[in-house]
C-alpha cells in the first residue's frame, strides 16, 4: 500500500434517504446497478483542518491540508483551538447538492470523521465535534441529507474506523507525538468508532455505499465489529476494501491514478484531486485544467470503472473559486455527452492511439462512443479490429451524420464535418449484431522495427487471480510481475523477414532475473540486472531472432521457476539487422 493510498481520506457511503430510520433495509437484488450507471461521483473533504488550510504559526506545513495534524505534530490541545475558528456561515448544502448535479455528478461522498477524528455531525460519543467544540453547534451532515433527498442525489459518508490523532487509542497508524494520544485501540473501537459508525448508519437514511479508510492495526476480530453493525443496520450496502482485518469489500479504490487496463473480476473506483491535496489548502494552486478532469472521467468510464472527484470547501463552507469553474465546465461537457459516460461498459478495444471508447448493449446491437483525445490531423479516425456492422456514425455536439466505410482493418470515419478545437468530441457508432473486436497484431514499421509495448501484451498466469497487471498512464509497463508463474505475450505481424536483434526496456532493483524469450519453439535464456528501482529504466540486449517468412507470430516473455525476480517491463523492442 503506497503512501498516496494510505493519505487520501477516504469513505464513500451513498444515502438514499427515504425514511429517517432504519431498521432491516431491504437488499436490492443488485446493489450495484445504481453504482455502475452512475460512475461519476463528488469526494468532498471538510474538516477543522480547513481553518489553519495547510498554515502553521505563520509558516507553510507541507503535506496534504487534511493531513497537517501529523504532519507538523501538533498537540491535541493546539489542534483543537482551530474548532474554535470553524464556523461555516457560507455552508450551503443545497448550493453543493446543485453544484454537483450540474456538473454530472450522481452521487456525493462527504467526510464524516477524517484522520483528526473530528466528527461533522452530533454524536453521542465524543465532545470532538461539530456540534459541542464549535461556534457553529449545529450538525452538518443533516441539511446536507436533506437536500441530497430533494435533489435525487444520493449522498455517501466517509469515516476513518482505525486512523484518529484525537481520540486515545487511536493514533497507532503513524505513531504518537502527543502523550494524550496514548490508549487502547480496542477501547477507542468500543467506545468511540464502532459506536460512531452506528449513528451514522442510523440517523440519516439509506447508506448505499461506505468508504473506510487507512486500516493500519485492524485486526479481522476488530473488523467483525464494524461488519456486524453494517450487516444489522443497513445489509444492502456497498463497502470498499479499506477496512481491514482482511475484509475486501465490494469495490477497490485506486487513489489518484486510472488502472491502464481497468482491475479484472473487481468493481473500482479511482478517487482524484483536482489539485495536490484533499482538504482545503490555501497554498496549493496546482489544478489540473478541466479538460484534463473531462479526460480522466472517460478514461475512468472506459475502462469500466467509476471517478470520484474531490472538493476541498474553505472553512467558511465555500467551495473555492477554481473548484466552481471545473465543476461548471465539466458540467458543460456531460450536458452534450452524458449518455457516453452513465450506464456504459468498458471499451472492446486493447488501445485506441486517439482515445477512448465506452459502450452500451441493447437487444438490438451496441453503441460505441468513440472519445477523441488526439484527432488526427487527417481527420480519417481509424477503428482498429471491428468487425460488428456499422449503421450509423453521429457526432453527439452537432447532432450531424459522419460519413464511415468499411477498410481490411476495421471501420474509418470521416471528421471533416466535426468542427475545431471541440474539448473531447464524441462519435455515436451503431452497431447491429454481436460486438467483436479483433485482436489485430502489431505492425512493422517503414524502417523494420518492431516495437512492442506494455499497452498491447497480452498476460497469462497458471494462477486463478494474479498481480501481474499493465499499469501507469500513456506511458504504461507492466508492473507486479511478482510470480514465475505468470508472463506475457505479443501478437505481431512481420512484412520483411530477416534477423532482428531484441531488446527489452525493464526496470528492477533484483540483482538478477531470469526469463526465457523468443517466439514458439525459438525460445531462449535471458536475464537483467537491477538498474536501481522500479521507476529507472534500462534497454538490455536479449539477442538475436530470425524470421524466415512474412506473417503473424507471437513473442513471449516466460519467467524461469528458478531465479526469477519482480521486474517492471516497458516494451520490447525488436530492429531489423541489414
Amino acid at each position: 500500500m503506497n503512501k498516496s493510498f494510505l493519505r487520501g481520506g477516504l469513505l464513500l457511503a451513498t444515502l438514499f434517504l427515504h425514511k429517517p430510520v432504519i431498521a432491516q433495509q431491504k437488499i436490492a437484488a443488485d446493489k450495484m446497478d445504481w453504482w455502475h450507471k452512475a460512475r461519476f461521483g463528488m469526494f468532498i473533504h471538510w474538516g477543522v483542518y480547513s481553518v489553519p488550510a495547510g498554515i502553521r504559526n505563520g509558516g507553510r506545513v507541507d503535506g496534504l491540508g487534511e493531513w497537517i495534524m501529523q504532519d507538523a505534530h501538533i498537540p491535541r490541545a493546539e489542534y483543537a483551538a482551530f474548532a474554535k475558528q470553524f464556523n461555516p456561515d457560507k455552508y450551503d448544502p443545497e448550493a453543493w447538492v446543485r453544484m454537483a448535479r450540474e456538473a454530472g455528478m450522481k452521487y456525493i461522498v462527504v467526510t464524516t470523521k477524517h484522520h483528526d477524528g473530528f466528527a461533522l455531525f452530533n454524536t453521542q460519543f465524543s465532545n470532538w465535534s461539530v456540534v459541542k467544540a464549535t461556534p457553529y453547534g449545529k450538525d452538518l451532515l443533516k441539511p446536507l441529507a436533506e437536500a441530497c433527498r430533494r435533489q435525487g442525489m444520493k449522498l455517501g459518508f466517509y469515516y476513518s474506523q482505525a486512523n484518529d490523532w484525537y481520540h486515545p487509542g487511536g493514533a497507532a497508524a503513524y505513531g504518537y507525538w502527543d502523550d494524550t494520544q496514548r490508549g487502547n485501540m480496542d477501547e477507542y473501537i468500543d467506545k468511540v468508532a464502532a459506536p460512531q459508525v452506528r449513528e451514522i448508519l442510523s440517523n440519516y437514511g439509506d447508506v448505499a455505499e461506505l468508504w473506510w479508510d487507512v486500516p493500519t492495526g485492524m485486526t479481522p476480530e476488530r473488523a467483525a465489529k464494524f461488519t456486524a453493525i453494517v450487516q444489522q443496520l443497513q445489509p444492502g450496502i456497498i463497502t470498499n476494501d479499506r477496512l481491514g482485518g482482511d475484509v475486501k469489500g465490494d469495490i477497490t479504490t485506486p487513489e489518484q491514478y486510472v488502472p491502464a487496463t481497468g482491475l479484472k473480476n473487481r468493481n473500482w473506483e479511482t478517487c482524484m484531486t483536482m489539485n495536490d491535496t484533499w482538504g482545503y489548502k490555501s497554498t496549493d494552486h496546482n489544478w489540473k485544467t478541466s479538460t484534463e478532469l473531462i479526460r480522466n472521467l472517460v478514461d475512468v468510464t472506459s475502462k469500466g470503472g467509476n471517478y470520484l472527484l474531490n472538493v476541498g470547501p474553505e472553512a467558511s463552507g465555500a467551495f473555492p473559486q477554481p473548484i466552481q469553474d471545473r465543476l461548471q465546465a465539466i458540467g458543460a461537457w456531460m450536458k452534450v455527452n452524458s449518455e457516453a459516460i452513465y450506464g456504459t461498459s468498458a471499451s472492446p478495444f486493447k488501445k485506441l492511439s486517439w482515445g477512448r471508447c465506452t459502450v452500451k448493449s441493447t437487444t438490438h446491437g451496441n453503441t460505441l462512443f468513440l472519445h477523441i483525445f488526439n484527432r488526427p490531423a487527417s481527420d480519417q479516425l481509424e477503428i482498429p479490429g471491428l468487425q460488428t456492422t456499422v449503421t450509423t456514425a453521429t457526432a453527439l455536439a452537432t447532432g450531424k451524420q459522419l460519413p464511415w466505410k468499411k477498410t481490411t482493418e476495421g471501420y474509418t470515419i470521416d471528421l471533416s464535418a466535426l468542427p475545431q478545437h471541440m474539448v473531447i468530441p464524441v462519435i455515436r457508432l451503431e452497431t447491429t449484431g454481436t460486438l467483436a473486436v479483433a485482436d489485430l497484431p502489431v505492425t512493422q514499421a517503414a524502417d523494420g522495427t518492431l516495437e512492442l509495448p506494455a499497452a498491447m501484451a497480452d498476460l497469462h498466469s497458471r494462477r486463478k487471480q494474479p498481480d501481474v497487471r499493465i499499469e501507469g498512464g500513456e506511458e504504461q509497463n507492466i508492473g507486479f510481475w511478482t510470480h514465475a508463474a505468470d508472463w506475457a505475450s505479443w501478437l505481431f505481424f512481420v512484412t520483411t523477414p530477416g534477423t532482428y536483434r531484441v531488446q527489452a526496456e525493464v526496470a528492477t532493483p533484483a540483482a538478477n532475473s531470469a526469463f526465457v524469450w523468443g517466439m514458439e519453439g525459438k525460445e531462449q535464456a535471458g536475464a537483467v540486472t537491477a538498474t536501481g528501482d522500479y521507476n529507472t529504466y534500462q534497454l538490455f540486449k536479449l539477442g538475436t531472432i530470425t524470421v524466415r517468412e512474412p506473417g503473424n507470430y507471437r513473442f513471449a516473455i516466460k519467467p524461469r521457476a528458478e531465479g526469477w525476480e519482480a521486474i517492471n517491463l516497458k516494451k520490447v523492442t525488436m530492429t531489423l539487422l541489414p
